[in-house]
């Protein structure tokens, strides 16, 4: 009899948490939100929050506050996320490095890709191949034509292992002979290719159109599935037969276990958000393309990108710096 009681009472204690858990969905928020950034103000992870924020602070009837936690990878950010409680109040605006590349290239973080809940990306960027403006290749095909003909001073800058991982993947589908140089950070791996220091680099379009304006570098291709607004006389790799589709998103992401109702929330105002036609100006300006996805298709794009990119990191030997 006392174990029907206990199983009794333990099933009108779940079935009270079930109930609740939609109540508190439903009260979401009253308080204000943080939105924790891995990186320094200023860049363009931190813009797409604030951006955020000043929109979805409107739309809360709540204050949206961005904490900036910056350090080696975004992992002080990513951790501290990780493991807050999961009721809405605490997000990350994420990246590949922190989210993708970092599992990709060290199975011993103080967190995992499991230990977030996806809720949508809201604009991506692709990268751009530039060579010097006095490289004699017109194209993809004669720049790698050019490295296997010259493997010695064929090299190309990366200034992460994000970008070290993109441009080997780039030598493995096309054949070239292309090795790596690190610099510290994009802006000195695209004045290298300016300097004639290196012979490529795949940069982001930030760096890349403001070396393109100096008129130092030309770029060859574009590593996204349609040519970009800004660059619409640069041709895709896709286009040139080469399989490497490669962008840098950046999204909303949740702790692991926040209630399905305040994620299903948190996307829709996302989503209303980055369709208001001022937002999207203001991301297009930054030369990124403003998007969103479902939280199932992000969690599947950060699930598919850690198996690709692990297995190049391993192939290539390549281990986070």
């Amino acid at each position: 009899m006392k174990l029907k009681q206990a199983f009794q009472a333990f099933a009108f204690a779940a079935s009270a948490c079930l109930l609740a858990a939609p109540a508190q969905a439903q009260d979401y928020p009253n308080k204000p939100v943080t939105i924790v950034v891995g990186y320094a103000a200023g860049g363009g992870v931190d813009f797409i929050a604030r951006l955020l924020a000043e929109k979805l602070a409107d739309r809360l009837k709540q204050p949206v506050l961005v904490e900036n936690r910056p350090s080696v990878g975004a992992v002080v950010a990513s951790t501290y996320v990780s493991k807050a409680k999961p009721d809405g109040y605490t997000l990350m605006m994420g990246a590949p490095g922190p989210i993708v590349f970092n599992h990709a290239l060290n199975d011993k973080l103080p967190y995992g890709p499991r230990d977030f809940a996806p809720i949508s990306i809201m604009s991506n960027s692709a990268l751009v191949l530039l060579v010097n403006a006095n490289n004699p290749a017109r194209n993809v095909q004669e720049l790698v034509a050019q490295s296997r003909a010259n493997p010695e001073k064929a090299n190309y800058g990366a200034s992460s292992a994000s970008f070290q991982l993109a441009t080997e993947l780039f030598n493995r589908r096309t054949g070239a002979k292309f090795t790596h140089i690190p610099y510290k950070g994009a802006n000195e791996s695209v004045q290298a290719v300016m300097a004639g220091d290196v012979t490529m680099v795949l940069a982001d379009t930030g760096p890349a159109v403001t070396g393109l304006q100096s008129g130092r570098v030309k770029a060859l291709a574009v590593t996204s599935t349609e040519r970009l607004k800004d660059l619409p006389n640069v041709p895709t790799l896709a286009e040139l037969g080469v399989d490497l589709k490669v962008s840098l998103w950046i999204g909303l992401l949740a702790p692991a276990a926040t209630p399905a109702d305040i994620v299903k929330r948190l996307h829709e105002e996302v989503v209303r958000i980055v369709d208001m036609p001022d937002v999207k100006a203001r991301i297009a300006a930054k030369a990124s393309v403003p998007m969103t996805n479902t939280p199932d298709e992000f969690a599947r794009l950060i699930a598919s990108e850690i198996t690709l990119w692990r297995q190049v990191a391993q192939d290539n030997n390549i281990k986070g710096n």
